[in-house]
């Protein structure tokens, strides 16, 4: 295979474009900017060769970042595999690479309010009905049951259903996070639900209005607005994961998700049928143009069993095998067809937290988020850690 007979291989401009969303959780800005990618190379046989060069050779993130490199380039198109060199920034290098963080951090202060370790999962669809908000809040709860700390973001300003679905009632509060006088600065404070060991928190506009039932007439610039104003005036707080329920389709709100959170990934859902994957498609599609790592592909609605074990494919078969092919990444999860699915979601209780073959799918889904798809960031032994230790340290010495 040639790059002339192969005109889907990636040019190494879309390869840089892609290492965007690859962040340095420590510096909290990407690779390509921090001047960590030096070089990109794609052979003609799909193999596309990306070299990184660290602030330290035993920089504890090394993992982290190879696994956001292979799994960001290895979702392209026409790519067979993904090699990282490695290297080490020079004392000069360094120091720029320090610089242009600092210059970040001052110029974006603060971008959002999301932290640069929370791992953002937005969950997409290309057409409504195909039980997108059922498959977000129980992904976050089944990730929060695990112990994690997930906030859960309902982006779909005009069809808000996550408050309802989880449970959670009443109007969003603020604090005052600067001083106490007419001009401090006021954030709004999500509103939080224990899951075991975890917690998640939840921000809405189903937690703005007085009542659920009412229309938001609104157009592109206040949808873009309003979702802007959910990341840069809500207090989150650390988290592990940022799970957003997405409006369906591919219009102004996700187009101003993927300007505000580059180094966020998407999981595209559909239902078995051939007409939902076709739409589907176009999810897919408007991520990679925008840049955005397709983490995967699930497939809701799957077969209902009957009482007697018979298997019916109510809304056919192969939707999401056929989407996951023709986007070239995994089959995440196949969520049955379940009654209680839909009646945990009316009574804000979701059927993660419970029993049955749809329950036991969502948990291996977020078994394997964590274990393998998007894993959180593990940040214990960063020299920034280490550093407040010291400092810290040195703090209590003193007194």
């Amino acid at each position: 295979m040639s790059a002339t007979s192969s005109p889907s291989l990636p040019s190494d401009e879309e390869v840089f474009a892609l290492l965007r969303g690859v962040i340095d959780p420590e510096l909290g800005s990407d690779i390509v900017d921090l001047g960590m990618a030096k070089a990109v190379e794609v052979s003609p046989a799909g193999v596309v060769t990306v070299t990184v060069a660290l602030t330290t050779s035993g920089c504890p993130l090394r993992a982290q970042i190879q696994k956001d490199v292979r799994a960001r380039i290895g979702s392209l198109p026409g790519v067979t595999k993904v090699k990282l060199n490695w290297t080490e920034l020079t004392a000069e290098e360094k120091a720029d690479t320090m610089s242009r963080a600092r210059l970040n951090a001052a110029a974006n202060a603060p971008d959002t309010e999301i932290p640069a370790t929370t791992r953002v999962i937005c969950v997409a669809s290309g057409k409504g009905g195909v039980g997108k908000s059922s498959v977000t809040v129980n992904l976050a709860a089944a990730l929060a049951a695990r112990g994690l700390t997930v906030g859960v973001l309902d982006a779909d300003i005009w069809g808000f259903s996550v408050p309802r679905m989880l449970g959670v009632e009443g109007r969003l509060g603020g604090e005052v996070v600067t001083g106490d006088t007419a001009d401090a600065d006021r954030k709004i404070v999500p509103h939080t639900k224990q899951v075991g060991d975890g917690l998640l928190k939840v921000v809405s506009m189903g937690l703005l209005v007085d009542d659920e039932e009412t229309a938001l007439m609104w157009r592109g610039l206040m949808l873009n607005r309003a979702v802007q104003h959910f990341l840069e005036d809500v207090r989150w707080g650390a988290m592990d994961y940022l799970v957003i329920d997405m409006p369906p389709g591919t219009g102004d709100v996700q187009m101003g998700l993927a300007r505000m959170l580059p180094r966020a990934e998407l999981i595209v859902v559909t239902t078995p049928s051939t007409s939902a994957q076709k739409v589907a498609v176009r999810a897919v599609n408007m991520a990679r143009r925008s840049h955005l790592r397709v983490a995967g592909v699930i497939e809701n609605m799957s077969a209902f069993t009957c009482e007697h074990g018979t298997p019916y494919p109510l809304f056919g078969s192969g939707g999401g095998a056929a989407l996951a092919a023709e986007a070239g990444v995994s089959l995440l999860a196949s969520i049955p067809l379940e009654p209680s699915v839909a009646a945990g979601g009316d009574v804000g209780s979701p059927i993660a937290l419970g029993e049955g073959p749809a329950a036991e799918a969502f948990r291996d889904l977020a078994e394997l988020v964590v274990s393998e798809v998007v894993p959180p960031v593990a940040m214990a032994g960063c020299s920034a850690r280490m550093l407040d230790a010291a400092v810290a340290a040195l703090d209590a010495a003193d007194l």
